[in-house]
């Protein structure tokens, strides 16, 4: 680049812009050059209620050229709608050598951000362009997003803890009481569901998966917890673009050629947009938001402290397992603030779906994705309920349904929010969005809540009493019923065996389960619960597809064909030879396990007689145990097909 004589600055007089034009005065006072303002106004800006007055508008340009550069300072004014391409004629008409832009934006223009105009004025300026960074206020630039503090100070931790304490204090809420009913509860839990909304996406979480336990929380603050919303500003666009350039480390429009100003959605954690690539393909964007990761760390941190001194109240622990509870939602949480797992989760629920025509999920572009801003595809469908009458809606229902078996309960992983707004109809398929949360469950668990519904099908209140006991690890107390657990869910399955087809619903079924459970003291797994919610979520879907579905009679399909596939696998000497052993195994350990419940300790065979109603309460629970041992062994070979069908 030559001698500058003569400098261009755009600018729209706000912040931004005159910082601009404070960088540019300073250079030309450098190089002794003239300063040429130049503010671009579009022509729709001059009418309506607001309309910018074009007197003052140059008056204010002219004092501030003045101002910046004395006589070698020039004002001029273009009254264009296409700002770039008016900066562009104006830098030739002038002959300059230097042409400054900032790189927030251009007040008054429609469209996202940059507009573009520092972009296509850098590729299409017959002079040197230099582009501003007036993002903060030291000109520094967009800051690099926040990182997770993975130990926040215990300073930090107080700090929070006041702040919870004084939002807790604002809304009500000093305690929670079960007692409370009518008016006094729902009003109790609308004050606790404000408190968690305002506490931020920690507690929020926290609250939905209050959500699920409808066997752990009375129900007027099961259903304020269900309306958990997140109550947060969207990001500015400068923020957005900041976050974005920070991750990309290039101009945000090198990958973009426009993006939509209106999130379509605002959350604690992140904030989507709407957008175009460089190669025209329609996608959106997800960013993270900054400080999100410190903030949750922070709470994370606080929740620990609680569980760990929640360990030492027998009547809290005896009811839930607070830190298995704070566990998960870490482990959550900590999924969710890192973005490249939701890319691997929408991957992995590409694998699991392969089988169903039917049922879809977004492209992931991975090439330009991080752990805090993610790219994919656009659905452009519209609501799942608005999908055309026909054989295609028909199938996709009977697909989801079918697909919900195959995720629980043959790969332990499913997504856990299929609500409406998260499922979408596009090119005659369901499209699967959002996969910040998803459920696991291990085989174990998987092969228990199997036998659950098939016991549940066949109106076998016996064996699903013994379920749910194996369920809970064995963990029964002293004052243990086996037969009013029997009896409560006999009752059980009279209620929704009479339901029609539209009324019955996994869902409630699962829930009421872990209820009747919760009132024998049986503590059964959290996932049970999630997969319980996400089944509800999930029939009210296909039903509203499809009203004639039974959601029995296709799982008894389902199982069936799974069944003899897994039979034609036991045609194999080596798998024979594999299963028998894996047979042996299992009765070894249910012989040990009646061993340890006769009282049998380590220097041999020991029984210890507490009394006869304690001999016969653990004569009574090996035998139950061992009934159902002998059970599974009994129809191995044959079940051995629900055991390993669903791996093809």
């Amino acid at each position: 680049m030559g001698a500058i004589t003569r400098i261009l600055v755009s600018t729209d007089r706000s912040q931004a812009g005159d910082r601009a034009a404070e960088w540019a005065a300073d250079l030309a006072r450098v190089c002794n050059a003239e300063l040429l303002l130049v503010q671009v106004i579009a022509p729709e800006n001059l009418v309506g209620g607001s309309a910018v007055d074009p007197a003052a508008a140059e008056t204010a340009l002219t004092h501030q050229a003045a101002r910046l550069a004395g006589d070698r300072g020039k004002a001029r004014l273009a009254f264009e709608s296409d700002a770039a391409g008016a900066i562009l004629r104006l830098a030739d008409q002038e002959q300059v050598d230097l042409l400054v832009v900032n790189n927030v934006g251009m007040s008054g223009r429609g469209e996202f951000l940059l507009d573009n105009v520092p972009n296509r004025i850098s590729h299409n300026a017959r002079c040197t362009v230099a582009i501003v960074d007036a993002m903060d206020p030291d000109g520094r630039g967009a800051r690099e997003p926040d990182r997770v503090d993975a130990s926040p100070a215990p300073g930090q931790l107080l700090g929070r803890a006041l702040e919870i304490g004084r939002i807790m204090a604002k809304h009500g809420i000093r305690e929670l009481r079960r007692g409370k009913s009518g008016e006094a509860a729902k009003l109790q839990a609308k004050n606790f569901r404000e408190a968690l909304e305002e506490l931020g996406p920690t507690f929020g979480k926290l609250g939905q998966m209050l959500s699920t336990r409808p066997d752990l929380i009375p129900p007027e603050l099961l259903e304020e917890l269900t309306r958990l919303q997140d109550n947060v500003p969207p990001l500015t666009e400068a923020e957005v673009v900041g976050l974005m350039e920070a991750e990309f480390h290039l101009p945000w429009e090198d990958v973009f050629q426009r993006m939509e100003p209106e999130p379509l959605a605002a959350g604690t954690i992140a904030q989507v947009h709407r957008a175009v690539l460089a190669n025209g393909d329609r996608v959106v964007v997800k960013v993270q938001r900054p400080g999100a990761g410190p903030a949750i760390m922070k709470d994370l941190g606080l929740l620990d402290m609680f569980a760990q001194k929640a360990t030492d109240r027998p009547m809290l622990s005896e009811v839930v397992d607070l830190p298995a509870v704070i566990e998960h939602l870490s482990s959550s949480l900590r999924r969710e603030l890192d973005f490249t797992i939701e890319a691997q989760n929408i991957e992995r629920m590409r694998e699991v779906l392969e089988p169903f025509p039917r049922l879809a999920v977004p492209r992931i572009y991975t090439e330009i994705s991080t752990s805090r801003l993610l790219v994919m595809e656009e659905v452009q469908g519209i609501p799942l309920l608005q999908a055309p009458e026909g054989d295609a809606r028909s199938e996709a229902a009977l697909q989801l349904l079918e697909s919900y078996y195959q995720q629980v309960l043959a790969e332990g992983f499913f997504h856990a929010d299929p609500h409406p707004g998260n499922l979408l109809w596009w090119n005659d398929r369901i499209y699967f969005l959002d996969f910040g949360m998803v459920g696991e469950i291990d085989a174990e668990l998987r092969e228990l809540v199997l036998l659950s519904l098939l016991a549940f099908a066949q109106e076998d209140a016996d064996f699903l009493s013994e379920i749910l006991v194996m369920l809970a690890d064995g963990q029964v107390g002293p004052e243990f019923d086996q037969q009013a657990l029997r009896a409560d869910l006999a009752q059980l399955i009279a209620d929704f065996r009479h339901l029609t087809l539209e009324q019955l619903q996994l869902g409630p079924l699962i829930q009421r389960i872990m209820q009747i459970a919760a009132s024998h003291h049986l503590r059964l797994p959290a996932g049970l619960a999630l997969a319980g919610k996400a089944f509800g979520q999930m029939q009210l879907a296909a039903t509203s597809l499809d009203p004639t579905l039974d959601p029995f009679a296709v799982a008894t399909k389902f199982f069936g064909r799974r069944v003899l596939w897994g039979a034609r696998r036991l045609a194999s000497p080596r798998q024979l030879a594999y299963e028998a052993q894996k047979l042996k195994l299992r009765l070894t350990n249910v012989l040990g396990g009646l061993e340890r419940l006769a009282g049998a300790g380590g220097g041999g065979f020991r029984l210890e007689l507490g009394g006869a109603d304690s001999l016969a309460r653990n004569i009574q629970r090996a035998g139950r145990m061992l009934t159902v041992g002998l059970l599974a062994l009994t129809v191995g070979l044959v079940t051995t097909g629900l055991l390993v069908y669903f791996r093809p």
